[in-house]
């Protein structure tokens, strides 16, 4: 989006400047790119329209933030899960309590890794994995681009050891590292996911997170540590709602800039944005704005909005688009900010299409709206169950939250790993029934409860064959009954 910038009088409407996070934030990353704190004047139709660009490239960085600040920085957060640069893991799957990650995968337990790299180094651990057990890691930056993957797909079950370095990393790959790793970014994550085969197989679990292992390059290298980068002074984030309309949300997006030097595609971009005080640098406080200009930014963020409505009407509900284009490396997504966007409002930490795929269903057959008043079958007819190398399953998200919906027999999915316990149909496929109220006690094997009210469905491929990712695999609809 072309922006013009006019030559205004003094008394003309600007942005006023932040005066409140600055002060602590020596410690953010030395070749993060300076932005003017004196933005030129622009009228508010240009900062609206500025305001809407930056919000579409900015929601997953804040996000991705607000995220990161729940698991690794607020310790009275009943979601924190621990410190940086240690992996915390879970031995269990998510449940409707679980609500920090919009549209949470219940299939795998999770370990997480917040990666502080501004330091050095981390030198992540990978135990021997069994053959038939399907794990992986996968690396999101700041932007929340998947950057890297180490698991069953990409380096296999045979363990190792890689190093995850931040962008301001010189060195060369030490001996006895399998491969180096590199953020654009640097606070990173690592979501660990270890599949669960049963309750039975917990215990195995707890003994693969347990090796799942991170330590500083120096203490790998057995050699004296550097001098720690100071301490950061995270700033509380804003709660999803408030992140939708509040202008407070580009004072959050400045601050996490501020872990992310620019990237040569995207340096004219920031400067366009830095005309509002928007950038590592910038002067954006949302308390000092004219009533004209708070308009402004307030009305941007509505168009963004408005645009990824659009997106979701015109091209998610009618299959066009969808998880493939969304997830992925920032070659993959091409400078699509708005694809990426919609990945983090419709699933943040989405993965890459090679390492799984997400068909979702929000309307049924007819292109009505899914909703727990009605009954409906979702059918897989025989030989037609999802293609895939590790396993498949089918989530029920109540919404809008898009999270997992409490229920009386406390299922929130079906998965293969489940088929030995489902009924079959007599032709050999798969029927189940999806709604709020039990289908029957012949029939409540393969129940997949709906809440009361509107609800969508996530069909997940985990290592998906070829026949899924080029199209020769089809998805069933979800049926009306």
């Amino acid at each position: 989006m072309k922006i013009r910038v006019l030559l205004m009088a003094a008394a003309m409407i600007v942005v006023a400047g932040c005066s409140g996070q600055a002060s602590d934030q020596s410690q953010s990353s030395s070749s993060s790119p300076s932005s003017s704190t004196t933005p030129a004047p622009v009228t508010p139709e240009e900062a609206r329209a500025i305001a809407k660009e930056a919000y579409i490239y900015g929601f997953p960085i804040v996000d991705n933030y607000r995220v990161q600040y729940t698991y690794f920085v607020d310790k009275q957060d009943p979601q924190y899960k621990g410190g940086w640069n240690q992996v915390h893991s879970t031995a269990r799957v998510f449940t409707p309590e679980d609500t920090t990650v919009q549209t949470p995968n219940s299939d795998t337990p999770y370990s997480a890794l917040g990666a502080d790299l501004r330091t050095e180094p981390l030198v992540l651990t990978v135990p021997p994995i069994q053959q038939d057990r399907y794990y992986s890691l996968q690396f999101v930056d700041g932007y929340t681009s998947n950057f890297a993957y180490v698991g069953s797909r990409t380096t296999g079950n045979g363990g190792g050891k890689y190093l995850l370095a931040g962008p301001d990393w010189k060195g060369e790959k030490p001996a006895g590292i399998d491969e180096v790793i590199r953020s654009d970014t640097e606070l990173a994550m690592v979501l660990y996911r270890t599949q669960l085969f049963g309750p039975s197989d917990i215990d195995e679990v707890k003994k693969i997170q347990a090796g799942y292992q991170a330590a500083p390059l120096s203490v790998f290298l057995n050699q004296p540590s550097p001098a720690p980068a100071p301490p950061i002074d995270f700033v509380p984030p804003l709660t999803p709602d408030q992140q939708r309309t509040s202008p407070q949300f580009f004072e959050i997006l400045n601050f996490a800039l501020r872990f992310a030097p620019t990237l040569p595609e995207e340096a004219q971009l920031r400067e366009r944005f830095a005309k509002i005080g928007i950038g590592p640098d910038g002067n954006f406080d949302a308390e000092k704005l004219s009533p004209e200009m708070r308009t402004a930014i307030e009305g941007g963020m509505a168009d963004a909005w408005a645009e990824l409505d659009a997106l979701k009407k015109n091209d998610i509900d009618t299959g066009k688009v969808g998880s493939a284009q969304f997830f992925g490396t920032r070659q993959d997504l091409k400078g699509n900010y708005l694809y990426r966007m919609a990945g983090a409002v419709f699933g943040i930490y989405g993965n890459t299409a090679a390492e799984a795929l997400y068909p979702s269903f929000t309307n049924d057959s007819t292109g009505v709206p899914l909703t727990g008043a009605n009954n409906y079958t979702f059918r897989f007819p025989k030989g037609q169950l999802p293609p895939v190398n590790a396993f498949w399953s089918l989530t029920v998200y109540e919404l809008p939250q898009s999270m997992l919906v409490a229920n009386p027999i406390n299922r929130y999915l079906i998965n293969s790993p489940m088929l030995p316990s489902l009924v079959a149909d007599p032709d050999g496929g798969y029927t189940f029934y999806i709604q709020n109220s039990s289908p029957g006690l012949d029939r409540e094997a393969n129940w997949l409860p709906a809440p009361k009210g509107p609800f969508s469905l996530v069909l997940r491929l985990y290592w998906p064959k070829p026949d899924a990712l080029n199209g020769t695999w089809k998805p069933p609809q979800p049926q009306k009954v």
